[in-house]
């Protein structure tokens, strides 16, 4: 049956809304008619698909109408789509969008309301809903109703502070000071709260130690502004030390100055230790001029002035500074823990200190000792110090961890590489019976209705009830269903990472040999790229705005295609796999272009940008497993270290030949510091 313009305006209008509010964006709008006029996508059994066709199609129109504000068309609704699996969304829905109605009508909503939650009190269909009723509740002041709604458990910070006020309000205090003291100390403003603090201010029990509390809070959180806020509540002789504190954060250097000219003023310790990490994480170059002066004004010793040396240490550390060995040699072994640990041992790395770096690795907790990553550099080191019978069954044993290091041990053992396949066994009469769990066949039917909070919630519901067995099996569930990071997200917490069939798809074969024919890419570089970036979810948004399958920014986007002669794309384009492959592949090759064919450091540029990578280029050539372990943002080291071992596996999957990683050890080459291209 054949849409009408305005059905089919009407879906697109709801796939947008009902995204924001679920904190996702969709697929491109002809994508998104054409999934209503389908009614979902090809998943693990095709009948079932089908089966549920007509209502899905019925309850997707429905479904857009109440988010649109349409009038309730409830009467109308056919059999087939109250029989729906989902009808009770659409109810909740409907009773969401009745809450925004006129005041005369509310009683018998909050009536429709109190009796669905009553129908399905344990059900995530009900978390919305209670969440919606309860602000409109609360905003018309009908606490006894409230109460009588709410639910501590998983409730957000806004409706327990509702819940405060209504206690307040009904004279149910008994265990409130309690209640709103916890709450109180909070690092962050809640408006919410505010009746409540009140309450406890009027009661005189929102004493000085208690605002002292979120005061330092707020501090250590380096939420000065709120901070402040809050020190106005202070009487004056107990607010100086906090005011201090928060002239550390806000303008380190001239406080530090004046605390140097004056050694006789008083300071927290805490305080001055924090103004100083702000000042070196900010402008190393000043810290390490003050260092000696600071240490001399505030009568620090070798012993008390630890925390401080390893301060300046780190920042230096993360700015390839050689000096940071200097400061790290000064810090006493009680204040290394593992983090401050790894980075003594990367600035000794990048010295090529192996001996430093050694002993550095030695000092790590067991466990972090163990992992891939450390073994490696011990090995690394190992070698560098010529004991090859220590080196030699450490490069061996990381042959099977299948990530970043095996390949690079391999590289230095001149092994191939032929990643350890273990495919997880289908038991189809066992994925039968998970797929009817209630839970599960709703998860489905929302999954392929786009709506991906409540998918989940479902999934997790249903999940809980599975055997460890059934568990296992739901990898290959939501992976026959196409939900492919909902796979990886499962098989990673069952520890199943060597499925390489399951786990690396490839769904978007013609749009990435497209992008690999104009930007002149290899396909596995961009799914090796793609699927780090939004784990194959078209409709994926980071919290930096970047939005589709390889999470290109608008402006980054308008920039490329502008480049490579390409239409300029809007928002919604983002979401079309073909637009957002053929995009961030021409971004890609632009970057290689820049960086002079180096893959690490294009990688690098396009997770960090290539401004950063401006700043971290070697002055001469250096290995480039040096130059990756010192990547000072963590997200980006890894992410260079995992797009290499997808970009092997993928081709592994392609060819099942044996993979060289010999490549992997080419030197990062020196290259001159311009600008970088915006």
């Amino acid at each position: 049956m054949r849409q009408s313009q305005g059905a089919e305006g009407l879906v697109r209008g709801f796939r947008y809304s009902v995204g924001m509010l679920n904190g996702y964006r969709f697929v491109s709008l002809a994508s998104i008619a054409t999934a209503v006029l389908l009614c979902g996508v090809p998943a693990h059994d095709a009948a079932a698909d089908s089966s549920y066709a007509e209502a899905r199609k019925a309850f997707l129109e429905a479904y857009a109408r109440v988010t649109a504000n349409f009038p309730d068309e409830s009467a109308a609704d056919s059999e087939v789509l109250k029989s729906y699996p989902l009808y009770p969304y659409l109810k909740a829905a409907r009773i969401r969008q009745a809450l925004n109605g006129s005041p005369d009508s509310l009683a018998r909503v909050d009536q429709l309301a109190a009796d669905f939650i009553a129908a399905h009190e344990q059900a995530p269909v009900v978390r919305a809903l209670r969440s919606a009723w309860l602000d409109s509740l609360a905003k018309r002041e009908k606490w006894g109703l409230f109460i009588e709604a709410y639910r501590d458990a998983g409730a957000a910070e806004t409706a327990r502070c509702q819940s405060f006020t209504a206690r307040i309000e009904l004279g149910k205090t008994d265990g409130l000071t309690g209640d709103i003291a916890r709450q109180w100390l909070t690092p962050r403003s809640l408006p919410e709260c505010t009746r409540p603090f009140a309450w406890l201010n009027a009661a005189g029990l929102l004493t000085p130690e208690l605002i002292e509390k979120r005061v330092r809070l707020a501090l250590e959180s380096n939420n000065v502004v709120f901070a402040r806020q809050i020190i106005e509540q202070l009487p004056t002789d107990r607010a100086g030390p906090y005011s201090q504190w928060a002239s550390l954060l806000e303008q380190p250097q001239r406080s530090l100055d004046a605390l140097i000219a004056s050694p006789d003023v008083a300071v927290d310790a805490a305080a001055l230790l924090a103004g100083w990490a702000r000042l070196a994480r900010t402008n190393p170059s000043a810290a390490r001029e003050r260092y000696q002066g600071l240490m001399s004004a505030r009568g620090l010793t070798r012993e008390t002035g630890s925390p401080y040396a390893l301060a300046l240490a780190l920042p230096l550390a993360w700015n390839h500074d050689p000096a940071a060995r200097e400061y790290f040699d000064l810090v006493a072994s009680r204040d290394f823990d593992d983090s401050a640990l790894e980075w003594r041992a990367r600035a000794a790395i990048l010295a090529g200190d192996w001996k430093l770096a050694s002993q550095s690795i030695v000092a790590m907790s067991a466990t972090n000792r163990q992992t891939a990553r450390w073994r490696y550099w011990a090995a690394r080191a190992a070698a560098q110090l010529h004991d090859a019978s220590h080196a030699r069954p450490l490069y061996e044993s990381l042959l099977s961890d299948d990530n970043y290091y095996s390949g690079m041990a391999a590289a230095r053992l001149h092994r191939s590489v032929v990643p350890l396949l273990k495919t997880v066994p289908a038991d189809e009469e066992l994925l039968g019976s998970i797929e009817r769990v209630p839970a599960m066949e709703r998860a489905r039917e929302l999954f392929l209705c786009d709506l991906r909070q409540e998918a989940l919630a479902e999934w997790q519901l249903g999940y809980g009830s599975l055997s460890e067995a059934a568990r296992l099996q739901s990898i290959r569930l939501a992976a026959g269903w196409l939900w492919y990071d909902q796979a990886i997200a499962v098989a990673s917490a069952q520890k199943v990472f060597n499925d390489y069939v399951l786990l690396y798809p490839r769904p978007f074969d013609p749009q990435v040999e497209q992008a690999a024919r104009l930007a002149q890419l290899a396909p596995e570089l961009i799914y090796g790229v793609l699927r780090q970036e939004s784990l194959y979810r078209a409709d994926a948004v980071s919290s930096a705005d970047a939005r589709g399958l390889m999470q290109l920014q608008l402006d980054t986007a308008h920039r490329t295609a502008r480049k490579w002669k390409r239409p300029k794309p809007d928002l919604a384009d983002l979401f079309d796999p073909a637009t957002s492959t053929l995009l961030g592949a021409t971004r890609l090759r632009t970057l290689l272009d820049q960086f002079d064919g180096q893959t690490p450091l294009a990688l690098a540029a396009y997770n960090a940008g290539p401004n950063a990578v401006l700043r971290w280029l070697p002055t001469k050539a250096m290995d480039s497993d040096v130059w990756i372990e010192n990547i000072p943002y963590a997200e980006t080291r890894v992410y260079v270290e995992r797009i290499l071992w997808h970009v092997l596996t993928f081709t592994w999957l392609r060819t099942r030949e044996a993979q060289q990683t010999k490549s992997w050890l080419t030197p990062i080459r020196a290259m001159q510091r311009a600008d970088a291209d915006q």
